[in-house]
């Protein structure tokens, strides 16, 4: 009998240690989604950034994810899609989606940013944005017709359905190549959210050629 108790206690004593073992582990610091989406560009590897221009937070990521993905490989694509939540979330997403249409999204960019976060200006009338979009050298009545379109309506609606599928609840957010997610927080800060991207494409990649072979 004495045996048979002393066994129970070092079992008991074992199976704690494992649990506490378990719960000592350190979290991913992403998430793995369990339905992945579908990249844009197929054979390349997506990173995806969610943001909003009236995010500060995304606002102090700029001069870090800036430089960085002007430096990926071809095998790379990143594109930023807005997040909508409504209200000034889904004005300054669709001002976004039409300066990407018309081809000038990258040369406003920081200037729409510090718009909103510097200078203070809401930038959620489409009339608003028009007439500050022309001190940028953006043609207003262009943008005005661009933003009404059939088109970016349909932008709009496909960048809510994809801030769904991502199940994305804040930004800035940084998905790769529809599978992992995480934001700057969850990685420890910007430059780790970065050197996890690269960890991660790094994964994909290896994937892929493990795939083909």
């Amino acid at each position: 009998m004495r045996n048979l108790i002393i066994s129970a206690v070092f079992a008991a004593a074992s199976l704690f240690g494992v649990t506490a073992q378990a719960a000592e582990a350190p979290a991913a610091p992403y998430v793995e989604l369990a339905n992945p989406v579908p990249v844009a560009v197929p054979g390349k590897i997506e990173v995806v950034e969610l943001f909003w221009y009236g995010c500060p937070h995304c606002y102090h990521f700029e001069p870090t994810i800036n430089p960085w993905a002007e430096k990926l490989p071809a095998d790379v694509n990143f594109k930023r899609i807005p997040a909508m939540f409504g209200g000034p979330w889904d004005a300054h997403g669709q001002m976004f989606l039409t300066l990407e249409s018309m081809g000038v999204e990258q040369k406003v960019h920081a200037a729409v940013f510090d718009a909103i976060q510097n200078k203070k200006m809401k930038l959620t009338d489409k009339n608003e944005m028009a007439d500050f979009l022309a001190t940028q050298g953006v043609d207003k009545e262009k943008f005005l017709a661009t933003f009404d379109s059939f088109a970016i309506k349909g932008q709009v609606v496909q960048a809510r359905e994809l801030a769904k599928k991502y199940e994305i609840s804040g930004v800035p957010t940084l998905v790769v190549n529809g599978k992992y997610r995480f934001d700057v927080g969850s990685a420890g800060g910007a430059e780790q959210a970065l050197e996890l991207a690269d960890k991660l494409i790094d994964k994909e990649r290896a994937a892929n050629k493990a795939a083909a072979n």
